[in-house]
């Protein structure tokens, strides 16, 4: 992996992975197209990353995750990584099987696509507006939520968590703002397990790799804060549809040049 390419992961990471169309899936695709080597780096990389774009969330909404009067926010974000934490152990390796089959992640996205269609007419009636009165068990079902990203990669980390959130009554934008919450404790949890696990396995990080690291999380980091804005914006006023279309164009696109061998 080139830092070009390393960069171009980056910024698609940064853009992609707090709006509903899937940050893994479209690096994958982007692997592939760029035709990056698919070795365990590459997979290291790809999650690692995903830790730079989320510690935006830490940034921007810096005075709810330094409040450490409020004790009940870490717990129910405690609460609500604990399903991602034992799924995610159990099913490490059939999700990187998952993470290598471009067809099976452009049909979740199609699928998922289709989902998003009709979300805004599902969940019409939220009663709560504050994080404050979300409960635990609001929390732990919005963590199982969580739980179909990490075993169907392609459907996005984001949009599960957000419908799961709009199915416990939260509004749209609350549902948005927790998912971003969340994704702290996940992603800082699958960095470290990643990091581990190749450190484990290849004996040690060279000098390279840990540059192209860095420069990928800090383009990351820095896309993701705009990208965090925009999502919101675009949530509040216009829902789900939007999102949904372009995965479906996207998967569809996908499957056709999968067919026909162009991909």
């Amino acid at each position: 992996m080139s830092f070009l390419q390393a960069i171009l992961l980056a910024v698609i990471e940064g853009i992609t992975e707090f709006l509903p169309i899937s940050s893994t899936g479209h690096m994958v695709i982007m692997s592939s197209i760029l035709g990056i080597e698919k070795d365990k780096f590459t997979k290291l990389f790809e999650i690692c990353i995903q830790l730079g774009a989320i510690l935006a969330v830490v940034v921007l909404y810096a005075k709810k995750f330094f409040n450490f009067s409020n004790w009940q926010f870490y717990v129910k974000l405690l609460i609500a990584v604990i399903p991602a934490l034992i799924f995610g152990k159990l099913f490490n390796d059939l999700i990187d099987e998952h993470l290598e089959n471009p067809a099976f992640i452009a049909t979740v996205l199609l699928i998922g696509g289709i989902i998003l269609l009709f979300v805004d007419g599902w969940f019409k009636s939220p009663i709560i507006h504050e994080e404050a009165d979300i409960n635990n068990i609001s929390a732990i079902k919005i963590g199982l939520f969580q739980c179909l990203a990490i075993l169907f990669p392609g459907l996005s980390r984001s949009a599960a968590t957000i419908i799961g959130g709009m199915q416990q009554r939260l509004t749209r934008s609350l549902a948005a703002e927790f998912s971003f919450f969340l994704a702290v404790p996940t992603m800082a949890a699958a960095t470290g397990y990643k990091l581990l696990k190749f450190i484990k396995e290849e004996g040690s990080i060279s000098g390279e790799e840990l540059k192209l690291l860095g420069i990928g999380n800090l383009v990351a980091f820095i896309v993701a804060i705009l990208a965090i804005k925009f999502f919101i914006n675009i949530l509040s006023k216009y829902g789900f549809k939007f999102f949904g279309i372009y995965r479906i164009l996207l998967g569809i696109s996908i499957l056709l040049l999968l067919a026909i061998g162009k991909f």
